[in-house]
């Protein structure tokens, strides 16, 4: 499925993607670092962390990932994880597509571009995406979300400690930005009380990353049919 003429003229351009991102990519950098300095702590070399972030760019998962690993699992254990926490791309990628051009090879191509904050600022009210914001705001994430990988592994050993930073703290209240950026309707707000509920509910219980994934299913109550 490819979009129409109507719906080109209305996508913005790159660069106002990459200003609308700036904010985000600052609070990536800072995230990035913080990434960096754990997965050193965790075992993974200076390299090995700039590449994981290179190829997976997804901090929560990056995060799980890591977590796992400290304490001792195994890296099938914590892919697996990985795996998981970025379960919730899947529906995202759903909403997505019917905006993106070209082919399904083409269109999942595209779909890699897809990070938490550049799909919502991409989102417009009518359930459409708009390509420019999407991908100018994570063409400056990715290369800070990078950078701060970098400086954290090169220059970790020389920071103080990250919680007493407050960079533990950056990334709830990064997703909780995002959350409110979302809520403009009374759907919205029910759909993120339902995703809350649940996700507390098997926290306790379910392994990491599962409490996630069936949290997302609380997406369903917002689809709607289109025209």
């Amino acid at each position: 499925m490819t979009v129409g003429p109507e719906q080109e003229q209305r996508d913005s351009s790159f660069a106002a993607g990459v200003r609308a991102g700036g904010p985000f990519a600052i609070a990536g950098l800072l995230l990035s670092v913080s990434f960096a300095v754990g997965a050193q702590e965790a075992g993974l070399s200076a390299l090995a962390a700039v590449v994981f972030s290179a190829i997976v760019f997804a901090g929560s998962a990056q995060f799980a990932a890591v977590a796992i690993i400290a304490q001792g699992g195994t890296a099938g254990a914590a892919v697996v994880a990985a795996a998981l926490v970025n379960s919730r791309f899947l529906p995202m990628g759903a909403a997505l597509g019917p905006s993106l051009r070209g082919g399904a090879v083409s269109r999942a191509a595209q779909g890699q571009a897809v990070v938490d904050a550049s799909w919502a600022l991409a989102s417009r009210d009518d359930g459409s995406f708009d390509r420019g914001l999407l991908f100018g705001s994570t063409a400056i994430m990715y290369v800070a979300w990078i950078a701060g990988t970098a400086a954290g592994a090169i220059w970790g050993d020389k920071l103080a400690d990250p919680e007493a930073l407050g960079l533990d703290a950056l990334f709830p209240a990064f997703f909780l930005a995002l959350l409110l950026t979302e809520m403009k309707s009374r759907r919205a707000v029910g759909v993120a009380g339902l995703g809350a509920l649940i996700a507390l509910a098997l926290v306790p219980v379910a392994p990491a990353g599962v409490p996630v994934m069936v949290a997302s299913v609380a997406s369903l109550v917002g689809l709607r049919r289109t025209a």
